[in-house]
């Protein structure tokens, strides 16, 4: 065979390639399939050949632009010369020991052939110290493959010619030479290929996103890294430990949302990781946006570091030269602040996530009303979980359980259901609001105790560390569960006891057949004080009732459901930080995302659009989804298009992927509705980025009615007994029979929250959920339907509280007063707080506490908002704007006594004019609401998909998702019978809002008042009246609950006039559903603060509001 092969060009000059020696074959180690880094083989293309001075032909000084593709990602690499070299002297080094281990293999089994030496099988030792090499004897696995020589490189021989025709044959052999040892799996997977390659075990997974840029550096803050050489240290550290400083090599990897360091390539589990956050507008000095990195000056001028900065963390980096900080510097600013989609980049209403949904991205809604619907749905979804599940609660009951009657689901207590996951071998990740035990029995230590024995895969954080953060008053109020990535739940609900619940909302159960022991549960009257034996009954089920507990709940699917995973790591991360840094059991977890933000994503290629206004405005084609080089203009602006033509709602599933072709991304629905123009609309002034971002007014807000002949998108044409005869769950979600679980749709959706540098780690405060309540509140249109645990609020004078909300409302009601317009806000909230004691008790002025900034929100002194709108609206407010709370009634057991309690209103959510809900964790108040307090985490979701409706007598496109929760919710509270859901389709006609809504409130408040006496009520204005009320009744009927809950068994009927004794079921079978009025005068003559003889006197108010 030749040894040379004889290379020509068109101009006549000639290259050699040496062909490896026989003697230099060798087989490269065959890695384990799990450690392999390509699958498949890369392509490589020269692109472009540089030189540094244009007179030079020497090819050592030549400078290679190289493309590689794997799969669907592509990068480009420069590289020069003598990395090459390097690259290939690494490869033959690698190859001789390669053989000198094989040779010395051969050696032992042919002496043990002849007798000599040690009998004993040879067996490969996986903690072989060489971690370099793993080598492969058999012959059936390991491939024979020639390294390339160094003839191989582009050696150009002395030859007159054009500079271009020497740039060009140099080209044409570093193909070949690349093509040789890219043509090799098993070379291409070798450690020396994968260095040069600039790749690692991170770089091809889609779920972390685009392979951007990735190298060895050294970094000081991590602990010393056990390896089984040290090849950081020079040959003279023997004698003068000169390399004894604490720098220490490791594989940077940079991906959109993070920066994470490796101790090898080869390692899927980062030593440290920086997650992507919102920085700082200004730095302080005046200079503009903070930088995520920067260059850092040295002492040694032969030194070269950068910093990179991301909320409350600073790390120093160093690498080899000056160019490479600046190209490391520029890559992670590019990656962070980028934007629209840089994660440093605010979003808006502040939010770290950005609006998803605006294309068809997957993103997709449903909600669950109580703890049934809710908990059914989890628990399905943790029985399917692959991989991961993530988990965080305010308060977390191991031994809760997801269905019920329990006695015939053991399987679905949720111990159970994790140790079956977590024997399967899903990894289980825990975050656990650690409390001050002195204010709060929820008692995290026990929760955390039996969580960690179920099994090795279950890890469990609890934060904050009180005495060493210096936060006692707040704590993390998200609550969420997180399955592969691929769902997630966030609303009200912790997954703890009392929380299931039906929309019976039943007081009693005995024998327990539904609540197990202290799942029986009524916080008014008694809190556990031990956890310990949790199946045994805090409460006499035949004395006292449960207190029922209603709430909201969702599931997000797509880009939604990874900013809220994305939420988790970070505060996982920043808790193991301060928690748990030095435990290996505790990992640092990586946050994944869409490669590509599809929603943030114009038309590829050149729009024709009609208007001259946005004539100049071109959609730019992107060269590479992918690219790490990718410019801002990579992202265009979004431009109004026609209505015409739109797509229907299941679009390609392609953009939600990684195979974002030019010409996929030319299709129509490339653009969200909301930046469509109607060929009877004007075209409208060029769309800022600014506004597309920050300003909510740049969407056409779809419940305005298009005019006639103009095709809407996502519209289901139905009758206004939609909500009726529609399926549940008809796209794959969860479903039931009662109407408690909603549709699954596709919708716009954006994560919002509130952290701080306490909560999360982050730079600055994030207060988007306040910002959002805000926003939607002045743009509503029509109507405005709350539902909160609580409702403390100021105006915009008020000094001690600081949130907004109330503001927002009552400009948003004058407005429609001063436009004589319809405009009704109504919310529902509990009647009493869901905390122990009686409201005379010594101990109960935390509950008194909260009444207090609760009726001077609403009702009392000049910072309430009836106050200020009865000076302005007189008798009219009540047109506007009007509470209510939620009662239950049933007897105790069957011939027991008949009990009543509250329904404790725990949901957190909005509804603008049947098109637009916000849904979370978030009270209203200023813990919730401000940031720097607790720690929530909301969802934000815009319809897409219409039905036909009527708003204030006329016809209106109501939202899938917003109309049908409203109308369930209302279904349940007014106690309608299917087929009624019709009297209660416009939300806004006196027939609804006068006649059946204030009315039935109305109706049952006066039944409850006749048969309870229960508190709280108008008629109870006084401390003094409420102890002789409590006398008389425990008189009457000898034993009562807290809140006067049982009812005599005669009690006076007074209707028609005539007082005559009546059984209390037959009065009560008046009741309709749960709706009553909020009692607005109950302990109006009272100052509700505590006193100085009391406790909570000395904490801070803000504890209450």
């Amino acid at each position: 065979m030749e040894s040379e092969q004889l290379i020509t060009s068109g101009s006549g000059s000639r290259y050699f390639q040496m062909r490896s020696e026989p003697a230099m074959s060798f087989s490269f180690s065959l890695r384990p399939e799990q450690s392999r880094i390509f699958d498949e083989l890369p392509k490589a293309t020269i692109v472009n050949v540089s030189r540094p001075d244009a007179g030079d032909i020497s090819p050592m000084l030549l400078s290679y632009t190289i493309e590689f593709q794997y799969k669907q990602f592509k990068w480009r690499l420069l590289k020069k010369a003598a990395h090459v070299f390097y690259l290939h002297f690494a490869l033959k080094k690698r190859a001789f020991i390669e053989e000198i281990h094989e040779k010395q293999e051969q050696v032992k089994e042919w002496l043990q052939n002849l007798g000599i030496g040690d009998q004993a099988a040879v067996v490969q030792d996986d903690d072989d110290p060489d971690d370099e090499t793993v080598p492969l004897h058999s012959e059936e696995t390991a491939r024979k493959r020639d390294v390339p020589s160094s003839a191989a490189l582009p050696i150009i021989r002395p030859a007159l010619g054009r500079q271009e025709s020497i740039s060009d044959r140099a080209k044409v052999a570093m193909q070949g030479y690349l093509n040789h040892f890219l043509g090799n799996t098993d070379i291409v997977n070798s450690r020396e290929v994968c260095k040069f390659l600039e790749v690692s075990k991170l770089s091809f997974s889609p779920e972390y996103g685009p392979k951007l840029k990735e190298e060895y550096v050294m970094v000081k803050h991590l602990p010393k890294i056990p390896r089984d050489d040290d090849a950081r240290k020079c040959c003279a550290c023997s004698w003068f430990n000169c390399c004894n400083d604490n720098w220490q090599k490791v594989w940077a990897v940079l991906k959109p949302g993070f920066l994470a360091l490796l101790a090898d390539p080869f390692d899927t589990q980062p030593l440290d990781i920086i997650v992507f956050d919102v920085l700082p507008t200004s730095d302080g000095n005046g200079e503009g946006r903070v930088s995520l990195a920067k260059e850092v000056k040295e002492r040694n001028p032969l030194r070269h570091s950068f910093k990179v900065t991301c909320g409350s963390r600073s790390i120093r980096i160093r690498s080899k030269s000056g160019a490479k900080v600046k190209d490391w510097v520029a890559s992670i600013n590019d990656a962070g602040l980028r934007p629209p989609e840089g994660w440093c980049h605010p979003h808006r209403f502040g939010s770290f996530a950005p609006p998803r949904g605006l294309t068809e991205d997957g993103s997709q809604a449903q909600w669950f009303i109580d703890g049934q619907a809710a908990f059914e749905a989890i628990a399905s979804s943790i029985e399917d979980a692959k991989s991961e599940i993530f988990i965080c609660g305010w308060w977390i009951c191991p031994e809760m359980y997801l269905r019920r009657p329990f006695s015939a689901h053991a399987s679905s207590r949720l111990d159970a259901l994790l140790e079956a996951k977590a024997k399967q071998g899903v990894q289980i990740y825990i975050l656990l609001y650690k409390e001050v035990a002195l204010a709060l029995k929820i008692n995290s230590v026990y929760s955390k105790r039996k969580l960690l024995d179920i099994h090795e895969n279950v890890r469990v954080l609890r934060y904050p560390d009180h005495f060493s953060s210096g936060v006692y008053f707040w704590s993390h109020h998200e609550k969420l569960v997180i399955v592969d990535y691929q769902i997630c739940f966030l609303g009200g609900l912790d997954l703890c006891f009392g929380r299931y619940d039906t929309a019976e909302h039943r007081v009693g159960d005995c024998p327990a057949s539904i609540w197990p022991g202290k799942d029986y549960y009524n916080p008014r009257e008694s809190e556990p004080n031990s956890w310990e034996d949790t199946m045994k009954d805090e409460l006499d089920r035949r004395k006292y009732p449960r207190m029922p507990w209603h709430d909201v709940h969702c599931a997000l699917w797509g880009p939604p459901c990874r900013d809220v995973a994305r939420h988790f790591v970070q505060r996982w991360n920043y808790a193991k930080r301060n928690k748990a840094l030095y435990e290996q059991a505790i990992p640092l977890l990586m946050p994944q995302q869409h490669m590509v933000i599809p929603h943030y994503m114009g038309r590829s290629r050149e729009m024709e659009v009609e208007s001259s206004n946005v004539d100049d405005y071109k959609g730019i084609k992107r060269q590479d989804s992918f690219s790490s080089r990718s410019s801002f203009q990579d992202i265009p602006l979004l431009l109004p298009q026609e209505a015409d033509g739109l797509d229907a709602p299941n679009g390609d599933p392609k953009l939600d992927g990684f195979n974002s072709s030019p010409d996929h991304l030319d299709q129509h629905s490339s653009l969200p509705f909301s930046f469509r123009k109607s060929k009877n609309e004007a075209t409208g002034p060029d769309l800022p980025m600014r506004d597309f971002v920050d300003d909510l007014d740049t969407l056409v807000h779809h419940g305005k009615l298009a005019p006639d002949g103009v095709k809407q998108p996502f519209m289901k044409k139905t009758d206004s007994e939609w909500w009726e005869t529609q399926e549940r769950g008809n796209q794959g979600g969860f479903t039931d029979e009662f109407g408690q679980v909603g549709p699954r749709t596709s919708c716009r959706c954006q994560v919002i929250r509130s952290v701080s540098q306490w909560s999360a780690g982050t730079s600055q405060i994030e207060e988007s959920i306040h910002s959002a309540y805000c926003s939607l509140i002045e743009k509503a249109e029509h109507f405005i339907y709350i539902e909160n645990q609580f409702f403390i609020s100021g105006l915009s004078e008020d000094e001690i509280i600081k949130n907004r909300v109330l503001e927002a409302l009552f400009q948003r009601i004058m407005r429609a007063y001063n436009d004589k317009k319809c405009f009704r806000v109504i919310i529902v909230i509990p009647l009493l707080p869901g905390f122990q004691g009686g409201l005379d008790d010594g101990g109960a002025a935390s509950v008194r506490a909260i009444l207090h900034w609760q009726y001077r929100t609403i009702f009392r002194g000049n910072n309430s908002i009836l106050h200020n709108l009865y000076q302005l609206l007189g008798p009219k407010t009540h047109d506007y704007i009007s509470f209510y709370g939620l009662r239950a009634y049933g007897r105790l057991y069957d011939g027991g006594p008949v009990a009543t309690s509250q329904v404790y209103v725990h949901s957190k959510i909005m509804i603008i004019d049947d098109c637009t809900t916000l849904i979370g964790s978030a009270n209203i108040n200023d813990r919730s609401l401000l940031g720097s307090r607790d720690s929530e985490i909301g969802v934000l979701i815009e319809d897409k998909e219409s039905v036909n409706s009527f708003m204030g007598g006329k016809p209106w496109k109501a939202g899938v998702f917003s109309s049908s929760l409203r109308l369930s919710l209302w279904s349940e509270h007014l106690g309608l019978r299917p087929g009624e859901t019709n009297r209660i389709i416009d939300p806004v006609i006196d027939s609804t809002y006068k006649d059946i809504w204030m009315a039935t409130a109305k109706s049952n408040t006066t039944i409850y008042q006749d048969v309870f006496s229960c508190i709280p009520n108008d008629l109870i204005h006084s401390r003094a009246a409420f102890r002789q009320s409590i006398a008389s009744l425990r008189e009457k009927i000898g034993h009562t609950t807290i809140d006067l809950g049982i009812a005599p068994e005669k009690p006076d009927d007074y209707r028609n006039g005539d007082i005559k004794k009546a059984d209390p079921m037959e009065r009560l079978e008046c009741v309709k559903g749960h709706l009553v009025s909020f009692p607005l005068e109950f302990m109006c003559q009272e100052d509700l603060r505590p006193v100085f003889n009391e406790s909570e006197y000395y904490a801070s108010p803000q504890v209450f509001h």
